[in-house]
C-alpha cells in the first residue's frame, strides 16, 4: 500500500515542513544512487530542523524511532539536490508518524514514514509532546489514536547462519546507542545483492526492538524470499532489529 500523500491544505502555521540540500558524494553507492542509510540521515536531520523551525527543540530534545518505512520509488542519484517535505501522519499524546517525500531536481522519489517517540532527557522515558508544538501535528495527521504494533513480528530463526557485525566507535550516538542510520548499512548490502531487487522499486521496512549499547557482540541472520528478503540483527538469544524488504 502506498505511503499517504502530502496533504493539500494546513490551517496550522508549520504543519508542513520543507527544506533542500544537495545530495553528497559520501551518501551514494558505486551507481550514484541514495543508499538506505544517507536516506536515514536525511530522516534525522529534517527531524532536528523541523524542530528548531518550530521551536520546540528545547522543549522536545530527545526521540527515538521504533520503525522506519523506506519506498524506493525511482532512485535519487548524484549529483542532485533534494527537496524534503515532512508532516504528521499520525499521532498520540507522546508518540507519531512523521511522514518525509523525497524529491530530487532530477525525477528520483523516495517516501518514507517514521514512527517517533518523544522521550524525557532526565526519565528516559516517553514523554507527553507539548500541546504547541502539538497543533500542527494534528492538522496533518489522519490518525489522532496512533498506536504501536509491530509489522515484523517473526523473531530470530535459530536455523540461520550468523554473519558477524562489527561495532565501531563512530556508530554509537550521544545515548551509546548504535545510532539508527548504521542499521541499514547491512540492509543496503543485502539489497545490493539481491540484483532483482536493488533495480526494482522496494519498499524496505526497519523496526528496532531493543537498543544496541557498545561492546555488545552482534550478528546479523538474513534469508531470501520470492519477492524480497527479511534480516535480523542479534545478540545472543535476543533480537535487536527486524527488517523486511520487498519489490513494489
Amino acid at each position: 500500500m502506498p505511503l499517504p500523500e502530502p496533504p493539500e491544505t494546513v490551517q496550522v502555521p508549520g504543519a508542513i515542513f520543507t527544506t533542500s540540500w544537495p545530495v553528497r558524494s559520501a551518501d551514494v553507492d558505486p551507481e550514484r544512487n541514495l543508499r538506505l542509510d544517507g536516506v536515514a540521515r536525511y530522516l534525522q536531520d529534517i527531524g532536528f530542523d523541523n524542530l528548531d523551525a518550530n521551536g520546540a527543540s528545547e522543549a522536545h530534545p530527545l526521540w527515538i524511532v521504533r520503525r522506519t518505512v523506506i519506498d524506493v520509488v525511482r532512485p535519487i542519484v548524484w549529483p542532485s539536490t533534494v527537496q524534503l517535505t515532512r508532516w504528521c501522519s499520525g499521532l498520540s499524546s507522546r508518540w507519531c508518524n512523521m511522514r518525509v517525500r523525497i524529491e530530487s531536481d532530477n525525477g528520483g522519489l523516495i517516501d518514507t514514514e517514521a514512527f517517533w517517540i518523544n522521550i524525557n532527557p532526565d526519565s528516559g522515558m516517553p514523554s507527553r509532546i507539548e500541546e504547541e508544538f502539538m497543533a500542527p501535528m494534528a492538522d496533518t495527521a489522519t490518525d489522532h489514536r496512533l498506536k504501536w504494533k509491530r509489522l515484523l513480528t517473526e523473531d530470530a530463526p535459530a536455523d540461520i547462519a550468523d554473519v558477524p557485525f562489527v561495532l565501531r566507535g563512530s556508530d554509537i550516538d550521544p545515548l551509546q546507542h548504535l545510532t539508527n542510520s548504521i542499521y541499514w548499512q547491512p540492509i543496503e548490502d543485502l539489497v545490493r545483492v539481491k540484483t532483482d531487487l536493488h533495480a526494482a522499486p522496494f519498499r524496505a521496512v526497519l523496526e528496532y526492538m531493543k537498543p544496541i549499547e557498545p561492546g555488545s557482540t552482534i550478528n546479523i541472520r538474513s534469508r531470501d524470499e520470492s519477492d524480497g528478503l527479511s534480516a535480523w540483527f542479534v545478540s545472543g538469544d535476543d533480537t535487536m532489529a527486524i527488517a523486511r524488504v520487498t519489490a513494489q
